[in-house]
């Protein structure tokens, strides 16, 4: 299956189309201009301060006028492509009818939360809306809370999960800001590429969650009310565990009375090739949060939980001044309507098989490639100095980063990761140029640095 839309078809002859060395004056100059004022650019912005003009479907614009294969949907976020006409006009309607009446009701609001919980996992049959993922995690921690009377977290190392307070106490990303939240607790994640066991899968017989369980006993004071995972890592690097991994933590939490939160705001709708990653193993959560892909550009995220606390949230407010505006709604529901009617997740899964195999083969070809990994639409390699200590090259991928963005390819470093996430409606033609003018970028950066 292949997505074949007039509105966002393009001649792979004609991208990426680069006119001006990236980036460019115009970039450079509006650059300078907001950085006056502006403060806290992500790493993607610092490295290549290109400023866009506009989107369509798969391609990406910049002020200079050049046109750029677009490899990180916005950072997982456009998994419809930039401007779906269905999205775009369920969005319009509702700037001219009916911006915000707080949390009132409304018919739009009715239809979305209908239709998301007919296609949830298992009885998430409970929706609250928000506007960002970082207050959608809150509101999830908010919900343990209050159903288990219980304080404590555990997540995961490399997980991302936001920038508030409590979110933020969930990620690596206190060393700046200061002290955890009293209660929020770390362990490794299952990266098997960098055990922190140093151990070997599967002759490690998952040590990781017989870990989890020690952790839970010692470093915690029997007060935990969830564990918080990502079911694959984003900002770590689109680290994908093992196929057991999340059923034994599944296992864990029911034999210890303890919430399993799965954050989806990077992973949901149909990024992996299912609606939801946790698809891919048959698990539910109790709590589950939704962003990013939930309304392809618009500000619209969610928390869906359990029936079984129906009656136990009778005090909690969720309410906030725009999550669940009519907007949001609108875009929300349209991205549900989108991926039911052009049926993509097919086509996600078949794309995103097709380009981990172009990265496997780079990777036999390049000796700076310590590792590749993906799951439908959501990918990344890992650069390293020597393949045999996989010490991290995180100069060597901001370089090719650079490299690969001057050619006309937009996406995502993180450290010594390069992370890939195209709209879900990318065709294979065009995706497989993107990947060729990686592997030219990696190449020129191996030539650069005298690897061999």
């Amino acid at each position: 299956m292949s997505y074949d839309k007039d509105w966002a078809r393009v001649d792979v002859d004609t991208v990426p189309n680069i006119k001006v060395k990236p980036p460019g004056p115009q970039s450079l100059a509006l650059a300078k201009r907001a950085g006056k004022y502006m403060a806290g650019y992500s790493s993607q912005a610092q490295l290549f301060p290109v400023a866009f003009e506009s989107g369509n479907g798969v391609i990406l614009r910049d002020v200079d006028g050049n046109e750029y294969i677009d490899f990180s949907s916005g950072i997982y976020i456009t998994n419809w492509g930039h401007c779906h006409p269905k999205i775009t006009e369920s969005v319009v309607e509702y700037t001219r009818k009916l911006q915000n009446c707080h949390d009132f009701n409304t018919e739009i609001k009715a239809r979305l939360a209908e239709a998301l919980v007919q296609i949830t996992p298992g009885d998430l049959n409970n929706v609250q809306l928000w506007c960002e993922g970082s207050k959608c995690v809150e509101a999830a921690l908010n919900v343990a809370r209050m159903v288990t009377g219980k304080h404590e977290f555990i997540s995961f190392y490399n997980d991302m999960h936001g920038k508030t307070l409590g979110a933020q106490s969930l990620t690596a990303m206190t060393k700046a800001s200061g002290p955890r939240a009293a209660g929020s607790f770390r362990v490794p994640f299952g990266n098997c590429y960098r055990c922190s066991f140093k151990l070997k899968y599967p002759e490690c017989g998952l040590h990781c969650v017989d870990f989890l369980r020690e952790a839970i006993t010692e470093l915690t004071t029997n007060d935990v009310a969830a564990i918080v995972v990502e079911p694959i890592q984003g900002w770590g690097g689109s680290v994908i565990p093992p196929d057991e991994w999340l059923p034994k933590i599944r296992e864990l939490c029911d034999e210890l009375g303890i919430l399993l939160i799965v954050d989806e705001v990077l992973t949901c709708m149909g990024r992996t090739g299912k609606m939801f990653c946790v698809e891919h193993w048959n698990v539910v959560p109790d709590i589950m949060t939704l962003g990013k892909g939930f309304g392809n550009g618009f500000p619209v995220t969610a928390v869906v939980y359990s029936d079984k606390f129906n009656g136990m949230l009778d005090g909690i407010k969720a309410s906030s001044s725009y999550g669940g505006n009519p907007m949001a709604c609108a875009a929300a529901l349209a991205c549900v309507e989108v991926a039911q009617e052009e049926g993509m997740l097919e086509h996600a899964m078949e794309l995103g098989n097709f380009i981990l195999k172009k990265l496997e083969a780079i990777k036999v070809r390049h000796p700076l490639v310590g590792d590749v990994r993906g799951k439908g639409c959501l990918l990344g390699m890992e650069l390293v100095k020597d393949r045999d200590t996989r010490e991290p090259f995180e100069q060597a991928a901001n370089m090719v980063y650079q490299k690969a963005f001057e050619r006309g390819v937009s996406w995502i470093p993180a450290k010594q990761n390069l992370r890939m996430s195209p709209p879900l409606i990318m065709t294979k033609d065009v995706a497989g140029k993107a990947v060729d003018l990686i592997e030219e970028a990696i190449a020129e950066t191996e030539q650069e640095l005298g690897i061999q």
